[in-house]
This record gives C-alpha cells, sequence and structure tokens, in this order.
C-alpha cells in the first residue's frame, strides 16, 4: 500500500493547534494581497535565494510534502513568509505556534534533503500596508528538527493509518458495491453509464435526463463506482436547494443500506446561520462556549465524527449531536470534516464561488475530485450571482453616521467621488464604459484605513461600518477581475427622496471565465438537469470544455400520459394581462369542473398571480384555492405542498420559477395538472436589455435575445411542468397558456416525449 501522503500545513493544523476558535474580525490581506507578498518579499531577496522551494520527508507509512517559501544556501536561513495587516503583535499566539511548527517541519525535511547540521530558521512577518519585513529568527540542530519532525508524525500516524485502512476497505466495497434496485429504470441505466465514462475519461458531462428516472442515486452510484479505478478523493455532491441536499443524503442513505455496511463517509454541509448554536453570540473564546478552547477538544469530536459518517450519514443532526457531545462548534466542526469525508453534500458555492471551500481545499491538497451538480441549469443565475458586486450609497451613508472621526476624511472623500457618478448620470439606469478609477482608487483607499482602524481596535463592534467594508472588499474584489464578462452599471435609487444616492453594480454576464478553471480543477465534473438545452447556451455561458460529453436520456413515460394543450387564444404578454385574466380562470374551472383534483396554477409574479386568484375566486368560489406568498420560509413552503394530498382537490396558484417549480415531488393523486400563464421570459428592461447586449457581443450570430430571455423563460416552464408527471403510472394535463407556445422555435426547446395539441381554444 502506498504511504499516505499529508501537506505540511495540514500536518501541523492538525497536530500543532491549540487553543480558542477566535474569529473576532481582524483585517487580513486577501489571496491576491499575499500571492503579492510573497513576491515581493523574494525579489528582495538576492540572486542565489531559492524560492517555492519543494520539500518532502517520510516517517512510516507517511509522506509529508509542501512548498518552502524561500532559502538562502549562503547564509544558511530557510524563510517562511506570513502576510498580514495591522500590527503585529496582534497575530494570536496560537497563530505563531502553528507559523513556527510548520516552518520547523520544513527545516527537518531540509537537513535531511541537504545533509545539513543546523539551519536558521527565519519567520517572516510582511506587513501589507507598510510593506515592512519582521524576522524572527532562531537556529535549530538538525536532529532536534528532526526530533520534532518525528513528534508530529508520531501524532499523526495513527490518525493517517486509519485513514489508509478506511480508503482500502472503501474502495473494495466501491468496487463491489451494486445498484440499489436490483434493475436500473427505464434510462437510468444510460445515464448511470454516460456518468462512469466520464470518471473513465476524465471529461465533464451534460446530462439532459427526464425527472422520475432517478436521476439523484443514477449519478451518484456510477462515480462511486468509478472511485476505485480512477483513484478519486472525494465525490462533491452540490445543490441549488435544500431540497436538492436531502435528495442526495436519501441515495446515500439507500446506498450504505443496500450493502450492510458501506465504509463511506458522507458529510452534509450547511449554511453558517442554519448551524449556529449560540447566534447572540461572536465566534470567540470570550464570548461563545463552543469557541473556547475549540481546538483542544477538535481531536475527540473528530475521531467520534468519522466513526459516525463510517456507519451512517454525517447530516446536518447528526453533526450537531457529535459536536455538542464533544463541545465544539457544529460549523467549524463540518469545514475540519471535510478533508476526511468521502463524499461532500453541499450548495452550488461551496465548489463554485470567489473563496469556495472544497476548491480551495481540492487546489492545497491536490485532491482528486468529481463534482456533480444537481438541477445544473440554476449555476447560470446562481454564477452570474457569485461574481456579481454591489454598492449601494446608503450604506456608505450609514457607515458615515456611525464611523469614528478617524475615518470621516476617507469616508467623505469615497462620498465626493459617488456624487461626482450621480452627477454625470443622465438616466436612471445607466452602463459605464469602464470602471470608474477615481472611485474604485478612493474606494481602495478607504478599504486600507478600515483595514488598520479595525486592526487598532479589535474587539470595537460597529455593525455599519463592518457591513460597508465587507461590501467595499467584495466590490474591490471584483473591480480586479473585471472585464468583458462583466457590465459596470449606476441605478439611482427609486425612494422618492432628493439625496437617495445610487447604485453601483459590478454585473457579471458571463460566468465562464470564472467557473471554467473550477472545471478544469476536478477529475470529472457532471452537470445534470431535466433542462440542459441547448447545450451550446449552457456550455457557452458555463465555460465548459470543449471536449465535454452530452447524452440526452430518452423519458420513460408514454405521450399520452400527458394530455398537453396550447391555449393559442390568450396572450400574457405585459400589455394584455388584464385582458387574459377572464380567459385564463375560464380555461382553469373549465378544466377543474371536468376533472376534479389538485392543479398548480404557475403564473409570472406575485401581482399577477394575486389578480388571477381574485377573480377566479369571485367567479368560482366553490372551487378551494390556496397562494403562494412573498418570502415563504422553509416550513411555510412545506405546509403549503402537504396540503396537496391524493384525496384533496383544489388549485394551488404559485410563481413561475419560485421555490415551487422544481425539486417537487407531488406524485399520483396528489397533483393530476398544470396551468401556465405566461412564457416565462425576463423582464425586459434596462439591465437585460444590457446583457442582451453585451451576450450579443460576446457570442455574436445574434446570441443575445435567446441566451437572455427565451433559453431561460423555457427553462422555467419545462421544470414546471416536470411537477405533474413523476412515475410511470401518472397520468395528467399541461395547459400552456399564451399563443407563443404555439411557435416552432418554441416547441423546439419543449421535451421530445410531449405530443403538444395543435393551436386553439385548450
Amino acid at each position: 500500500m502506498k504511504p499516505y501522503t499529508v501537506a505540511v500545513r495540514a500536518l501541523c493544523e492538525f497536530t500543532a493547534k491549540q487553543g480558542d476558535l477566535d474569529l473576532r474580525f481582524t483585517p487580513a490581506p486577501s489571496a491576491q494581497e499575499g500571492i503579492e507578498g510573497h513576491a515581493l518579499v523574494a525579489s528582495r531577496r538576492p540572486a542565489h535565494y531559492q524560492a517555492e522551494l519543494a520539500l518532502s520527508g517520510q516517517y512510516q507509512d507517511l509522506l509529508v510534502r509542501g512548498r518552502a517559501d524561500g532559502f538562502d544556501a549562503q547564509l544558511g536561513r530557510l524563510e517562511e513568509v506570513k502576510t498580514f495587516k495591522g500590527k503585529i503583535e496582534r497575530i494570536p499566539e496560537n497563530h505563531r505556534l502553528l507559523h513556527w511548527a510548520q516552518l520547523k517541519v520544513y527545516g527537518a525535511m531540509l537537513c535531511r534533503a541537504q545533509g545539513l547540521a543546523e539551519v536558521e530558521l527565519a519567520l517572516v512577518y510582511f506587513n501589507i500596508g507598510s510593506q515592512q519585513e519582521t524576522l524572527l529568527c532562531e537556529r535549530h540542530a538538525a536532529a532536534d528538527l528532526q526530533v520534532f519532525f518525528e513528534t508530529l508524525c508520531g501524532r499523526f500516524l495513527a490518525w493517517a493509518q486509519q485513514e489508509l485502512a478506511h480508503r482500502g476497505q472503501r474502495d473494495e466495497a466501491l468496487s463491489a458495491l451494486a445498484f440499489p434496485h436490483g434493475d436500473f429504470r427505464p434510462g437510468q441505466r444510460d445515464l448511470s453509464t454516460a456518468v462512469y465514462r466520464a470518471a473513465q475519461t476524465g471529461r465533464c458531462l451534460m446530462a439532459q435526463a427526464p425527472t422520475g428516472i432517478g436521476k439523484t442515486v443514477g449519478t451518484i452510484f456510477p462515480l462511486l463506482k468509478a472511485c476505485p479505478g480512477q483513484q478519486l478523493d472525494k465525490v462533491f455532491f452540490l445543490t441549488a436547494k435544500s431540497a436538492g441536499r436531502g435528495l442526495a443524503l436519501e441515495a446515500l442513505h439507500l446506498l450504505k443500506k443496500s450493502v450492510g455496511k458501506l465504509p463511506l463517509r458522507a458529510l452534509e454541509l450547511v449554511a453558517r446561520d442554519k448551524a449556529c448554536e449560540h447566534p447572540d453570540k461572536a465566534c470567540h473564546g470570550e464570548s461563545c462556549p463552543l469557541a473556547q478552547g475549540f481546538y483542544d477538544r477538535l481531536g475527540a469530536a473528530r475521531a467520534a465524527a468519522v466513526t459516525v459518517s463510517t456507519d451512517g450519514l454525517l447530516d446536518r443532526g447528526a453533526l450537531r449531536e457529535v459536536a455538542l457531545a464533544h463541545s465544539v462548534c457544529p460549523y467549524y466542526l463540518s469545514q475540519e470534516l471535510v478533508r476526511w469525508s468521502d463524499v461532500v453534500v453541499g450548495d452550488y458555492n461551496y465548489y463554485f464561488d470567489v473563496s469556495a471551500l472544497l476548491h480551495g481545499l481540492t487546489q492545497a491538497n491536490q485532491w482528486r475530485v468529481a463534482v456533480l451538480v444537481d438541477e445544473a441549469h440554476n449555476l447560470v443565475e446562481r454564477g452570474r450571482k457569485m461574481y456579481t458586486a454591489e454598492l449601494d450609497q446608503a450604506s456608505l451613508r450609514a457607515a458615515r453616521l456611525a464611523a469614528p472621526p478617524a475615518l470621516k476624511k476617507a469616508l467623505d472623500r469615497l462620498h465626493r467621488q459617488w456624487n461626482e457618478l450621480n452627477k454625470a448620470q443622465l438616466s436612471p439606469y445607466q452602463v459605464l464604459d469602464g470602471l470608474p478609477l477615481k472611485f474604485v482608487a478612493s474606494l481602495q483607499l478607504l478599504n486600507s484605513a478600515l483595514a488598520d482602524y479595525q486592526a487598532e481596535h479589535p474587539t470595537e463592534v460597529n455593525a455599519a461600518l463592518q457591513v460597508f467594508y465587507f461590501e467595499a472588499l467584495h466590490f474591490t474584489r471584483m473591480a480586479e477581475l473585471f472585464g468583458p464578462h462583466s457590465l459596470c452599471d449606476v441605478s439611482k435609487a427609486d425612494t422618492g427622496l432628493a439625496r437617495a444616492g445610487s447604485v453601483l453594480c459590478l454585473r457579471n454576464v458571463l460566468p465562464a471565465p470564472f467557473l471554467g478553471p473550477r472545471f478544469t480543477a476536478a477529475r470529472t465534473t457532471i452537470l445534470f438537469s431535466a433542462t440542459l438545452q441547448p447545450m451550446a447556451y449552457f456550455a457557452d455561458i458555463l465555460g465548459l470544455p470543449a471536449d465535454t460529453a452530452w447524452v440526452d436520456v430518452a423519458a420513460p413515460f408514454e405521450a399520452d400520459q400527458l394530455q398537453v394543450s396550447v391555449a393559442a387564444h390568450i396572450s400574457t404578454r405585459y400589455q394584455q394581462r388584464q385582458a387574459s385574466l377572464p380567459a385564463i380562470v375560464e380555461l382553469m374551472a373549465r378544466q377543474f369542473q371536468a376533472q376534479p383534483g389538485n392543479y398548480l396554477a404557475f403564473f409570472s409574479s406575485h401581482d399577477y398571480l394575486q389578480e388571477a386568484a381574485a377573480l377566479f375566486e369571485s367567479l368560482h368560489g366553490q372551487i378551494s384555492i390556496s397562494k403562494q406568498t412573498r418570502r415563504m420560509t422553509e416550513q411555510e413552503q412545506q405546509a403549503f405542498l402537504s396540503r396537496l394530498t391524493p384525496d384533496s382537490l383544489g388549485i394551488a396558484f404559485v410563481v413561475l420559477g419560485g421555490s415551487f417549480g422544481e425539486a417537487v415531488d407531488l406524485p399520483g393523486k396528489r397533483l393530476i395538472g398544470a396551468f401556465i400563464a405566461t412564457l416565462g421570459l425576463p423582464q425586459v428592461n434596462p439591465v437585460n436589455e444590457q446583457i442582451k447586449l453585451r451576450l450579443d457581443q460576446l457570442m455574436g450570430g445574434g446570441a443575445g435575445y435567446n441566451y437572455t430571455y427565451l433559453y431561460p423563460g423555457l427553462q422555467k416552464v419545462v421544470q414546471a411542468a416536470g411537477r405533474v408527471i413523476r412515475t410511470v403510472s401518472d397520468q395528467g394535463v399541461l395547459h400552456l397558456m399564451d399563443d407563443r407556445f404555439g411557435r416552432r422555435e418554441v416547441q423546439a426547446l419543449l421535451p421530445r416525449w410531449w405530443q403538444v395539441a395543435p393551436g386553439g381554444r385548450s
């Protein structure tokens, strides 16, 4: 068996980190600032200086490797560079101990590699603001460093041996793993085969597969089977909504149960605000009991957690139970356990966001990973949001009101620059030719002032100032990455106040330049959904590799299971919406009276929904209806759906593209039909028109309209319609209430198995 490989940093964090979890806000260099700081330090060294020196060392079955920041052979000095902001004395003691531990491990490996009797170790703290270096030097004998190295390795060795044994048992079990249902559903085998081949060849795969064939287990199973042969370290199952996480966990539970005991560690990641046990307390040892001594208790909690996740699933509930049993924070325990899990289930942002945890760990540890993207059509809009930054002038005003005198000058400078932008604005919404460089320069100066102030006053809590600072940091970062893929626009705040100000946005239009490298970093990425056509649209927008494979899985349903009709006498265009209501209501009532049951009625907006529901109630009060409300909680959504039972009768009015348009499973009599009173096209407004123009410029061929309006709209329609037929025994009806559904280019985007009745009155 190969030795267990561990990075120097991971070894030291595992064995040498101690004390409290302390997340009090202290300014820290960005990744880019850290890279630039390291480069500047290296540039100050003599020509013979060796930067980024690769080192490794072995202790029994443990291989430790990493890159030391620099070595000066003439001075006999090995350096570890750490960038920081503020005062050096603010660096916590447990951080310093960790830094020295890393440097000593590098020192031991260097002495062994070059046969040195001793070496000078220099911890170089580089202040990003002043660009000053502080050197802390110690001279150590090679023998002493070797003892230190072996001590840390000894502490880790038992864990490493356990991990090696687990990996062997996991791969052996996965090699023998059988499909949990005995036989595949129609279409499910084709999907699984395509996924397995993508993992074998190291390609991305776009898989369009209809609702109801079991896409979740049909994608997880083949990737797990591929793990031993492809030496995959992790499988990341990424979802846009919590319902998707639930389906993934159910599939994993089924796979584990099917073999009695599958040695597979599965972890669910949830958002910090949902995992926090003490939302009224700050994340440091002086405030939160679960942060106090966190690293001292982490080892025992970690050991207990991997035992639980090997026997079962480490979902939100199980993780919380383990964490509280050991008095540690559940959220930060989950962050630690990513390193020791085989399957991680979480939101898209954990891998695709600017500073994504899973991607960062993958790069740092050189993992071979497979990524599953559930309901992948959602990644277009989510990807754009991840790489969009917005600043509201009202937020700046709030920060100015709450700011101490020391920050007034920098805040006022930015405020003046903002007002200059407002004066030059000729319309309520305006796209700038490029970045407002003077504004960005003022923002960078303000960020530096805020960072210095926070470093000087680490315990001071100023909510308004901190909110604006985080927004400003993200805006500055996106300004550094600004390019043709984004727009810089200004919108005047619509509040009716003379001094309302404006909102400045760096709006991502094309996430491909940011998402593309994430696909490259994985051994394979599987993007699956019921709506992934046209393929070129998703490939272009998301930045998929040129050799991405494609599979369009045939539906297991028969055309006579779903009666699809187009109401060609109805137009839901904005100008005709009021006029459309009587015809819509009459069609819905006629269908219900002919075939009583449960129906979903989809509308383009809450206002349209309310108008239709009000008219329906006034004319057909004997028919039970329910209405989606704005900003429903998850519990309210579940209660709304629970009223649709096999024995209930009524129509539920909902918004297309909302929480009831996908990932909702209402088989059999729970749902027998749907009305869709919209083509689903995004609203025609100045922002979308600018997105259309930019996509025309980037893609050519007049792609702007289709990419901005038609394709996103029809995807919502098909997703919503997919709620009706969930199993091969379901029967239902679908009314497409807009004359545009009769167009050839629109029908080409509908599922192949549908047989759409000719236009006319439904």
